[in-house]
């Protein structure tokens, strides 16, 4: 049954809110959770194979590091980078690009044959990993009704720690079989053969376009709002208004740092950058970790399962509650259970004579609760602190702190490991953990 007509001043986002899902936007939500799928794959995919790797090459833990954090740079570059080209070519093309780059570094990490060549594949692999969240969570945003909008980013990006625990699970069955050159062939394979079905299927994001205010685009933009509204009449489609400010907003640093942001764009850059570098830190040596601590490297690789899995769960109840709870308070509590977290581990590995492993696996499950979580939340607060002329590029530059602080967090474990054994590196966990709860208590809401 068809609506009745809107009247001229309509802004479309209040048809897209008050509509219910259509098909089309399923289908969009759907390629988008699969971007993000592989995305988590490759991105998790040095950490399961990292012990692998040092056993071929002959590397120590400190030798290891750059090729971890050659990703890690490539991703916090590829975040600023692209995350502008967003709001410069659009949403669609930028994540087409980062797709194909990715994929195709992936691949070609599975044909390197010195730590050189597996260390610059996994810098080119992570610009287009980088750069694909911030123009994906711009287009999920603006597709979205508002009422549901907060599941449909976390839904989507639900598809992170999926596909780590895919590449998980692969590591621990298949390593051992196809060897780690394998699993970087699936991460390269798989987001190629997607790119066909994205270029057909993949939308642009019509207030992308009406910001862009060229004459051409007004086809492009009735023909979308007829799939998204497909209820609403063909006149009221027609006749809708797209509010913009493009003459007084710019899609630049220099607007991110402007009185207007600057606050809560310092905010969340510093809770970005500390809660990334725990994030990173924890997640990427985490298997070397548990093989340091005495599992063997195929056991060690399902702790990339273990401390992925929960968030799935948590991410879709904290999804529920972020519209309706002061996300500052739900920020800090989450934050707070990652500190109790980290001394919990840290206790459990340096007062025991023989480990308790099904605590310490229970602990890394609670820590992916406590410590990745938090992105989640700052995402959904990143797009909502944003107008669409600044939408990609403030999330990329948010996006691009946290890859920062991942950099740090990636390559300072390698350290703790070495320095402060099993137990100081859980213990240093806690110290951008606190420094991420200062950013947090900065963060200016409305509610």
């Amino acid at each position: 049954m068809k609506t009745s007509s809107s009247p001229l001043s309509t802004d479309p986002r209040a048809l897209i809110d008050a509509a219910p899902l259509s098909r089309f936007q399923w289908q969009t939500l759907v390629l988008c959770f699969f971007v993000t799928l592989f995305d988590g794959f490759d991105t998790q995919a040095i950490a399961y194979t990292g012990p692998a790797i040092a056993s071929a090459f002959h590397l120590g833990p400190s030798e290891l590091t750059p090729l971890i954090v050659a990703g890690t740079v490539g991703m916090a570059l590829g975040a600023m980078g692209l995350g502008s080209l967003g709001d410069r070519i659009g949403r669609r093309p930028t994540i087409l690009l980062a797709v194909l780059v990715f994929g195709i570094f992936s691949l070609v990490t599975a044909f390197a044959r010195s730590p050189t060549e597996i260390l610059l594949a996994r810098f080119f692999t992570g610009l287009g990993m980088g750069g694909a969240i911030p123009a994906l969570l711009s287009l999920v945003s603006e597709l979205s009704p508002a009422r549901h909008r907060g599941l449909a980013i976390t839904g989507v990006l639900l598809g992170l720690p999926a596909g780590a625990i895919g590449g998980g699970l692969l590591g621990a069955r298949l390593l051992s079989h196809i060897g780690w050159e394998g699993i970087f062939m699936i991460g390269g394979i798989l987001p190629l053969v997607s790119l066909l079905i994205l270029y057909a299927r993949l939308p642009e994001s019509p207030f992308f376009l009406a910001v862009q205010d060229l004459p051409r685009h007004r086809k492009k933009i009735t023909a979308l709002l007829r799939k998204i509204l497909p209820a609403v009449e063909e006149t009221a489609l027609h006749t809708t208004s797209f509010p913009v400010t493009r003459e007084t907003i710019h899609a630049s640093f220099r607007t991110l740092v402007s009185h207007q942001f600057l606050h809560n764009t310092l905010a969340v850059w510093i809770t970005y950058f500390c809660n990334w570098a725990a994030w990173f830190m924890l997640l990427l040596w985490l298997p070397t970790v548990l093989k340091t601590a005495g599992l063997p490297p195929e056991q060690a690789a399902l702790g990339t399962v273990v401390i992925n899995s929960p968030a799935i769960l948590f991410c879709l109840v904290m999804a529920y509650y972020l519209p309706k709870k002061p996300v500052r308070q739900l920020l800090t509590a989450i934050l707070i259970l990652g500190i109790a977290t980290a001394c919990g581990l840290g206790l459990a590995n340096s007062l025991a004579e023989s480990i308790h492993w099904p605590l310490v696996f229970f602990l890394i499950g609670v820590a992916g609760v406590g410590i990745g979580l938090p992105q989640i939340a700052l995402n959904y607060v990143v797009i909502e602190a944003y107008p669409t002329e600044l939408r990609a590029t403030g999330a990329g530059w948010a996006i691009g702190m946290g890859r920062t602080g991942s950099i740090v967090g990636a390559a300072l474990g390698g350290w703790c490991l070495k320095v402060g054994g099993v137990a100081g590196f859980y213990y240093a966990l806690i110290v951008p953990l606190l420094l991420a709860i200062v950013g947090v208590l900065m963060i200016r809401t409305k509610n």
